[in-house]
C-alpha cells in the first residue's frame, strides 16, 4: 500500500525555499531542513529525492512566483515606465524591509553555486533569458504604443533592466537607505523615453 503524504508539498517547498534563500545551499543541512520543514528525512527523500532535488524544486517555485509577480505588475501598468518603476520600487521596499537581508534567491545561487554546479548554471542562464525576454516583450508592447520613441535597441535595454534590477537586489543587502537606491532607479528609468 503506497504511503500517503501528510503534508502540503507547496507549503514544504515554500519553507525550503525560504531556508535555502536565507542560509544558502551549502550551509543548509538535511537536519536543518527536517527541523524547519517539520517532516522527516524519509519524507524528504521519498518526495524530493535528496537535498539537491528539494533545492531545485524550491528554486523552481521561486522562479515561477517571480514571473507571476512581474506579469501581474506589467498587466496592471500599461505604461512601460510606470511598470518598471513599480517593479523596482517593490524590490527596494521588500529588500529594505527584510530583516534577514536575503537579497535575490537567484543572485545568491549564482554567487554560491556557479561555476561549480553545471545544472545550476543552466537553470540560472535559462532564468536570465526568461526574465530578459519578459522585459523585452513588455518594452516591445510599449514601443508599439509609442511610449519608447527614443529607444532603438530593446534587447539591450531589456538586458540592462535585468542587470539593474538584480544589482538593486544585491546592493540592498548592504544599503538600506531607500533614497540612494531610488536615485539609481530613477536614472535607469530616465532611459525609458
Amino acid at each position: 500500500m503506497p504511503r500517503v503524504k501528510l503534508f502540503d508539498e507547496t507549503e514544504v517547498l515554500t519553507k525550503a525555499m525560504n531556508l535555502f534563500w536565507k542560509q544558502g545551499y551549502a550551509a543548509t543541512s538535511i537536519q536543518d531542513l527536517v527541523t524547519h520543514l517539520g517532516i522527516n528525512r524519509a519524507s524528504i527523500y521519498d518526495t524530493f529525492g535528496d537535498k539537491e532535488g528539494l533545492f531545485n524544486k524550491s528554486f523552481e517555485l521561486y522562479r515561477k512566483q517571480s514571473v507571476e509577480k512581474i506579469n501581474q505588475i506589467f498587466k496592471r501598468q500599461p505604461i512601460v515606465k510606470n511598470g518598471f518603476s513599480e517593479l523596482f520600487n517593490e524590490a527596494i521596499n521588500k529588500s529594505t524591509q527584510d530583516e534577514d537581508r536575503k537579497g535575490c534567491f537567484a543572485v545568491n545561487n549564482t554567487t554560491e553555486l556557479v561555476p561549480n554546479n553545471e545544472r545550476c548554471l543552466e537553470v540560472l542562464t535559462s532564468n536570465r533569458q526568461q526574465f530578459e525576454n519578459l522585459f523585452y516583450q513588455y518594452l516591445k508592447e510599449g514601443h508599439k504604443k509609442g511610449q519608447l520613441q527614443k529607444c532603438k535597441d530593446l534587447r539591450t535595454l531589456a538586458s540592462f533592466i535585468y542587470i539593474t534590477y538584480n544589482g538593486i537586489l544585491v546592493v540592498s543587502k548592504l544599503e538600506t537607505r531607500k533614497k540612494e537606491l531610488t536615485d539609481s532607479i530613477n536614472l535607469a528609468l530616465s532611459l525609458l523615453v
